[in-house]
């Protein structure tokens, strides 16, 4: 039979035909089951090779996780874990909890997360703010705690004898053999906190935690803040029915953070140190990471400006420090996960941008010059894994274009660099710490992602995830109306390739000009041109189905393409990342199907910043925006996000004046609406209402919606519902005739 092949999976043309294709509608976009299928969670290798393990909605509730596996001798998928057996009530956060889950855009409930034993023997589940040990010999799980208070950050020590956490405060851990509940800390209250991350460490810097095991259970080293120093502001989150204050200590940019310490403590004796971290208090602690050798820990030290970066030694049974390497930057350094220890306890992999490209390097502990490992106009991601065995670094990264992510194997000396997946698609991977193999999520632009088992050489093992289109498919129905973007190329004024992609439609109505909607970001540590599969960009399908034309580019400072192309935002945002997007926009003009007066734009977040600033000062370009959840003053966000970029207040008052939008407030021509959710942790509400009193002020006529209880992520079924169906709702006002 004739086959077809469409969105990355293979179909009968029978199949094809007898599928009546439908165009998107908005509340179908947003309900489950999700139209881009089930895509499983937290994929993982089990530690003893035989099992790979993930999580998986319920068939009734897709929120309501449990963890399956994927057993590799028999080839069998089935439920290892139902979330319901260990607690199937109603679950109650923490502050805390909610907090983070924030952060991590964490929305679902039951199993939300877990962790194997180092012998693959025992998972560790944190649920409901209790604790459950389970063995797979028994298949039974064992209640470990059982309070009122909350027990987070929940880990497996390396050897498998304790479970430690932290409960109010402070770090406590359990002997799994007898039972017995030890309090470490306990000095935690107040402002002073041990064992958890800060603010500033969980929202910028990716670290989540605040303890780290040695490797053979002896002790853990943790930082301990005092955040009495911090301003204290007080916070309102407006809900339906009531509002909520919160005196929350938000560390503003250019004025106080934490003040941070970081100590070892002993799991026998309770013994405790605190290492010295030098005369400048004023810093950050971005990560802290154990060594093979149990008595040797290292730490990073960032500066206050961010253009230092100390990666140090600290040998805990002489008490002599010393650093291992320094990282310096006329503008910032940015801050990475990939550090690897070997097991010959002399050397160690370390991830540079010193020659103005992410890259790979050996270091010995002892010193001396670090051998290169990868090199080129191209950054490597992230270091995937080490098999020291058969001597090799396995790698995610760009070289072979900016748009999909690879993976990579280098010899631990360096060598040759070898492609293991399979261009056209952009891919995420795990692998095995033995480099037996990894798990391949491969997904293109509109092509659904699917998730494979791969051997070391990168051969197909076996399909785990087709997310096939067939007949049971939720986007089978609409697939056949989806358009593919036109991907391309256009240069910025210091002459550096700006990418972009322009959905529109099939099939062009002759001598018809289409409005253009401009989809931005625009920030830094994001790329939104990109050959990969996202849920998001079914809002763009469907606004080409409406009549628009979408168009997005990453501008100078977006992620994935090097230092030089970050680098020129620094000290003053929203200049040449407008530029940039001014740039796409003559580039649309030029297109005889484009109408240059109906060009429209909207962006979140960053994005949201950005359509404010093109609608304050490119009226020419733009005729209407729509801006969510604004970053509008920059003295307002925090320290270690803001001076990354504009450095302190006090040095770059100038920069902070161009940077925030209200200079330019008079500029505003066009037709402009802003949303924003009332519960707003991260870009506080404040910012948007200071913008509304400022328009106002000026007699600016503008549109806003705001979502009661809503946070940054606008998480929700009816709340995206209603909100895309708002923003579509204004630019058929705007940008139709």
């Amino acid at each position: 039979m004739k086959k077809t092949i469409l969105s990355g999976v293979i179909l009968g043309a029978g199949f094809l035909a007898q599928a009546s294709a439908q165009t998107l509608d908005l509340p179908r976009l947003f309900a489950e089951p999700a139209l881009s299928g089930t895509a499983p969670k937290s994929l993982s290798y089990a530690p003893d090779g035989k099992r790979i393990t993930y999580l998986k909605g319920k068939a009734k509730d897709a929120n309501r996780l449990d963890l399956w596996q994927y057993e590799l001798a028999t080839g069998r998928h089935s439920l290892l874990v139902d979330s319901d057996t260990l607690f199937s009530g109603e679950e109650i956060l923490s502050d805390e909890e909610k907090a983070r889950r924030e952060r991590l855009r964490l929305f679902a409930s039951g199993i939300v997360s877990y962790q194997w034993s180092k012998d693959g023997k025992a998972l560790l589940f944190p649920l409901n703010g209790d604790l459950y040990h389970y063995q797979l010999s028994t298949q039974k799980a064992r209640k470990l705690t059982d309070t009122e208070a909350f027990e987070t950050d929940a880990q497996i020590s390396p050897t498998g004898r304790y479970v430690s956490f932290v409960r109010e405060q402070n770090i406590y851990v359990i002997d799994l053999k007898s039972g017995k509940e030890t309090q470490l800390t306990s000095d935690g209250k107040g402002t002073v906190r041990n064992g958890m991350a800060e603010f500033v460490a969980q929202e910028e810097m990716g670290r989540m935690t605040g303890y780290w095991w040695a490797p053979d259970d002896s002790k853990i080293a943790f930082t301990q803040f005092d955040e009495s120093s911090v301003p204290e502001a007080v916070r309102n989150e407006i809900y339906a029915d009531e509002i909520k204050l919160y005196n929350q200590r938000y560390p503003f940019a250019g004025k106080a953070n934490v003040r941070i310490k970081l100590g070892v403590v002993g799991v026998a004796g309770k013994t405790l140190s605190w290492l010295d971290l030098g005369k400048e208090q004023d810093i950050y602690l971005p990560r802290v990471e154990w060594t093979e050798n149990p008595n040797l820990l290292t730490y990073q030290l960032q500066s206050r400006d961010q253009q230092l970066l100390e990666l140090r030694l600290a040998d805990l049974a002489t008490g002599q420090q010393k650093t291992l390497l320094t990282e310096t930057s006329k503008t910032w350094v940015n801050l990475h996960d990939d550090l690897h220890f070997l097991s010959d306890k002399q050397s160690f992999i370390w991830a540079s941008e010193r020659d103005g490209y992410k890259h790979l390097y050996l270091y010995s502990l002892q010193g001396g010059a670090p051998k290169q490992l990868t090199s080129g106009n191209w950054i490597v991601n992230h270091l995937e894994s080490v098999d020291e065995k058969a001597g090799l670094i396995y790698f995610s990264g760009r070289k072979d274009t900016p748009l999909e992510s690879h993976l990579y194997k280098v010899p631990v000396q360096g060598g040759n660099i070898v492609r293991l997946t399979e261009p056209g698609y952009n891919h995420q991977v795990v692998v095995a710490k033995n480099g037996s193999g990894f798990i391949d999520t491969a997904s293109a632009v509109v092509k659904l992602p699917t998730v494979s088992l791969k051997n070391a050489q990168g051969q197909t093992v076996t399909v785990l995830e087709a997310n096939a289109l067939d007949d049971k498919h939720p986007l089978t129905p609409y697939a056949k109306e989806l358009v593919t973007p036109q991907f391309g190329t256009l240069k910025a004024k210091d002459g550096q390739t700006l990418h972009y992609r322009l959905f529109k439609p099939e099939t062009l109505v002759p001598g018809k000009k289409y409005p253009v909607i401009v989809g931005v970001y625009g920030g830094p540590g994001a790329q939104r041109v990109t050959n990969s599969w996202s849920s998001k960009d079914l809002y763009f399908q469907y606004l080409v189905q409406q009549g628009y034309l979408v168009f997005q580019l990453d501008n100078r400072g977006s992620e994935n393409r090097g230092k030089a192309f970050e680098d020129p935002i620094f000290g003053k945002l929203a200049g040449v990342e407008l530029d940039d997007q001014k740039t796409g926009v003559d580039y649309l003009r030029t297109l005889a199907f484009v109408d240059a007066k109906r060009i429209g734009i909207y962006g979140h977040s960053y994005g949201g910043y950005m359509t404010i600033m093109a609608m304050l000062r490119a009226g020419d370009y733009f005729a209407a925006g729509v801006s969510g959840a604004p970053v509008t003053d920059w003295a307002l966000y925090d320290s270690h996000y803001t001076e990354r970029y504009l450095g302190h207040p006090a040095k770059n008052a100038a920069g902070y004046e161009a940077s925030s939008v209200f200079p330019y407030v008079g500029g505003l021509t066009g037709k402009l609406m802003i949303y924003h959710g009332m519960a707003d942790d991260n870009v506080l509400f404040t910012h948007s209402t200071k913008l509304f009193s400022a328009l106002q002020s000026q007699g600016k006529p503008f549109e806003m919606m705001t979502y009661p209880g809503s946070k940054h992520a606008m998480f929700g079924q009816p709340v995206q519902t209603h909100l895309h169906q708002t923003i579509t709702d204004f630019f058929n006002r705007t940008l139709k005739d």
